[in-house]
């Protein structure tokens, strides 16, 4: 006999998984955004490490989204929000690194990249303001969470650490759940998945 009230929430538990464990792209772009550009202390380094960082970031996230993002829009919209949005949150925040100037940076840069990735979701995607207005507090906590584990950030890394960022991808992955769940199994018929999600 089969219990079918278990069957939808699987996918949807394995997904979240999927989503979470993708946080290890943030030290990976971190260490590609700061080999890039070095530091982020001033604009060029924050305009470049932001965007090397984006990419990385946005192309991990699209390939742990278990087929809901797409690959190279995922990527390109987080490497321009993540790149415009870095280097006008740490101006905004004089490149200092205390805890409540690195959270206006993380919450200015969420603005953007929240907006570019909103744009960058699939016409499934219900409502995708969401995501949009998530971003600037998720981005924040990211930093707040990283700084209070006691991780140096006085090395101005382009992106926040392993701590915040696994955070970030536990609640951006329920976030996404609710925008785009998981096609259940046997419901994908067409070409393109994305075009089958939440149906």
């Amino acid at each position: 006999m089969r219990v079918f009230p278990r069957g939808p929430g699987r996918p949807a538990l394995r997904a979240w998984i999927r989503w979470t464990a993708g946080f290890l792209a943030f030290p990976v772009a971190g260490l590609a955004g700061r080999a890039a550009a070095g530091p982020v202390d001033d604009a060029t380094s924050a305009l470049v490490g932001g965007v090397v960082t984006g990419a990385v970031i946005g192309a991990g996230q699209a390939l742990v989204s278990s087929g809901r993002l797409s690959v190279p829009r995922w990527s390109a919209a987080t490497a321009a929000g993540g790149g415009l949005g870095l280097l006008l949150g740490a101006a905004l925040a004089g490149h200092r690194t205390d805890l409540g100037s690195l959270a206006l940076m993380g919450a200015v840069e969420g603005v953007l990249l929240g907006a570019a990735q909103a744009r960058a979701l699939p016409p499934a995607a219900r409502p995708p303001w969401l995501w949009a207005a998530a971003m600037p507090v998720l981005w924040a906590a990211g930093w707040t969470v990283t700084t209070l584990a006691g991780v140096g950030v006085d090395a101005r890394f382009t992106v926040f650490g392993a701590t915040g960022a696994l955070a970030f991808s536990a609640l951006s992955g329920v976030l996404l759940h609710r925008l785009l769940p998981p096609t259940a199994p046997g419901r994908a018929t067409g070409s393109n998945p994305l075009r089958e999600v939440g149906t």
